[in-house]
C-alpha cells in the first residue's frame, strides 16, 4: 500500500476514534481530557516538507475544531506542533533528511529512547499550547499545570497503546 493511502486511512481512523469514541467518554476528572487525533501529525513521514506539514496541521486542527466547537484552539496547537516537529526530529536524530526517504517515526526507525522522547515532547508541545489557550480564557495557573500533566499523561498512554496495537514495524535504519 502506498504511504499516501496508508496515512489517509490512518488519519481517518484516528479522527473517527477521537470524535466518536474518545470525545463521548464521560469525563474522568476535570483535568483529564484525552486527545489522540494529533498523533497523525507525529507519524507522518520524515521527508514531508515543513510547509506541507503546516498545511496538513492547519486542516487537521480545523476539522477537530469544527467537531469540538472550539474557536481555533486545536488548529493553533496542531500548527505549533507541526512547526516544531522538524527541529525536534533534527535534534533527536541529526541525520540529513534525504537519507530517510518515506520512513515514518517509529520505535524501529528512531530507536526506543529517541522515539519515546519524540512522542513526549510533541505531546507536551501540543497540549501546552492547547491548554494555555484554554487557560487564558478560564483562569487559575494550578488548573493549567494540573490539566497539562493529567491530559498529557493520559494522551501518552493512549499513544503508546495505539502504537503497540498497530505494530508499525518498517525496516530498520
Amino acid at each position: 500500500m502506498s504511504p499516501l493511502i496508508k496515512n489517509i486511512i490512518r488519519g481517518f481512523v484516528l479522527l473517527l476514534v477521537q470524535l466518536f469514541l474518545i470525545k463521548n467518554i464521560p469525563p474522568l476528572h476535570q483535568f483529564i481530557v484525552p486527545y489522540l487525533y494529533f498523533v497523525f501529525l507525529i507519524w507522518l513521514p520524515f521527508r514531508i516538507t515543513r510547509m506541507m506539514l503546516l498545511y496538513i496541521a492547519f486542516a487537521w486542527g480545523y476539522i477537530v475544531d469544527v467537531f469540538y466547537h472550539t474557536p481555533g484552539l486545536h488548529t493553533a496547537a496542531c500548527v505549533v506542533m507541526a512547526y516544531l516537529r522538524p527541529g525536534v526530529i533534527g535534534f533527536l536524530l541529526p541525520k540529513d533528511s534525504t537519507e530517510w526517504g518515506n520512513e515514518e517515526p517509529t520505535r524501529v526507525t528512531m530507536g526506543q529512547v529517541p522515539y519515546a522522547v519524540y512522542l513526549i515532547v510533541m505531546t507536551l508541545v501540543h497540549h501546552t499550547w492547547l491548554i494555555l489557550l484554554e487557560w487564558i480564557q478560564f483562569g487559575s495557573f494550578f488548573y493549567f499545570i494540573g490539566k497539562l500533566f493529567a491530559t498529557a499523561a493520559v494522551s501518552l498512554l493512549l499513544i503508546f497503546v495505539t502504537d503497540l496495537l498497530l505494530r508499525r514495524n518498517p525496516s530498520r535504519r
